[in-house]
């Protein structure tokens, strides 16, 4: 009697061992390491312990249609220079970034989305109604983070810009609201989240003329045609239901900062 109480008492175990590996694969109920920006206002911010952006509240989405609730969310800082490594090493299972689908980054990993169309464009002061995109721009003093592609796509365009590199967007807002220089350019939506700082609230505005395209797709291990089909089902019941619009109005809003050309996006067939 007693061997048959063990064994039962051990096969039990054995079983709910076995499901809850099961659902591990899916997120069902169990922890998962997503990568995000920790320094990108309106986007990916950490403040304390406190996580806050429109990227933090598409991921918190898709995890919890995933089967995975906030609190059994890990937030990991995902710097641009690291997504791919920090995906091919499995530090994370999935990184919402302003991570931009790209041929060359398929190569190496997979994505689910987009579930946003970025463009470059121009943060200017409020008041300032001459810059009206990248052609007014010749004679102007125009900030970028040192070594972007960004800073470089408009020196191509207008060769007569007066380039000046920094080492943070932080310090190109702080040096655009101190008139030290006229327009900064990368992303519409990172732009947008640095005029909706309460501290920048009516001195800035997001000129509104993108000249690129920038699709975030969510990263994943290459491959994984389940999960990503998973993600792609989530996305289009967050943008279905309301919770896509109202995460870029509660981020992004602030400073008036409109959605681009293909806006809300049909995620992409998995492969």
């Amino acid at each position: 009697m007693n061997i048959r109480r063990i064994g039962a008492a051990t096969a039990a175990v054995a079983l709910a061992l076995g499901l809850s590996a099961c659902g591990s694969d899916d997120g069902g109920g169990n922890k998962m390491k997503v990568g995000i920006k920790f320094d990108q206002p309106g986007l990916g911010l950490k403040e304390g312990n406190d996580y806050t952006g429109f990227d933090v509240d598409v991921a918190r989405y898709v995890a919890e249609k995933l089967g995975t609730s906030e609190n059994d969310i890990q937030w990991v800082q995902a710097p641009s220079a690291q997504r791919e490594t920090l995906i091919e090493t499995g530090q994370v299972d999935m990184i919402v970034a302003t991570y931009s689908i790209t041929d060359s980054r398929q190569e190496k990993v997979g994505f689910a989305g987009p579930y946003f169309i970025a463009g470059q464009d121009l943060l200017v002061r409020a008041d300032d109604d001459s810059i009206t995109g990248p052609d007014s721009l010749d004679g102007k003093r125009l900030c970028s983070v040192t070594g972007s592609t960004s800073a470089q796509t408009v020196k191509e365009k207008v060769p007569g810009v007066n380039l000046q590199e920094f080492g943070t967007y932080s310090e190109c807002v702080s040096a655009l609201v101190s008139n030290a220089v006229d327009a900064l350019t990368t992303d519409d939506t990172i732009l947008a989240g640095y005029a909706s700082q309460d501290q920048y609230q009516g001195k800035l505005k997001v000129v509104g003329a993108p000249f690129s395209e920038e699709r975030y797709g969510i990263g994943i291990t290459k491959g994984d045609t389940e999960k990503c089909e998973k993600i792609n089902d989530a996305i289009r019941e967050m943008i279905s239901d309301g919770s896509w619009e109202t995460a870029v109005q509660d981020n992004l809003g602030k400073a008036g900062f409109t959605p681009g050309k293909g806006n809300p996006p049909e995620p992409d067939a998995c492969s």
